[in-house]
């Protein structure tokens, strides 16, 4: 992919209506984790730790060599089919668990990890 200049993408959206811009930006925020929304004042006082997320999504990134493992372990937590489970695996990039703790997410990744597949917590 050819690398372009900012000039470019600024040329790029002078010729974009306000709802692709729209578009683009939403696509942006999603892409890199990050908000468009004007940054808010520091309060005077002390520094304020930033909290945990309390909810995250495990996703299956990739299942590896041992794709039945993977298989029966993505049909535990999702209760799908065996076809249905079969086709996500071998798809990669699905989720495998939404909405759940932080801490259940990482004894998510902990047992697939150990039969050998790839899995992110976000």
């Amino acid at each position: 992919m050819a690398k372009i200049t900012k000039e470019q993408l600024i040329e790029s959206l002078k010729e974009m209506t306000l709802l692709e811009i729209n578009d683009l930006v939403k696509g942006i925020e999603t892409e890199f984790g990050v908000s468009a929304a004007a940054p808010v004042a520091a309060v005077a006082g002390p520094a304020v730790a930033v909290a945990a997320p309390t909810s995250v999504t495990a996703t299956l990134v990739e299942a590896g060599a041992q794709k039945i493992a993977i298989i029966k372990l993505y049909r535990e937590y999702t209760n799908l089919g065996l076809m249905e489970a079969k086709t996500n695996v071998e798809k990669g990039n699905v989720v495998i668990k939404d909405g759940i703790k932080p801490e259940e997410a990482n004894d998510i990744k902990k047992k697939f990890e150990e039969a050998g597949a790839k899995v992110k917590v976000e």
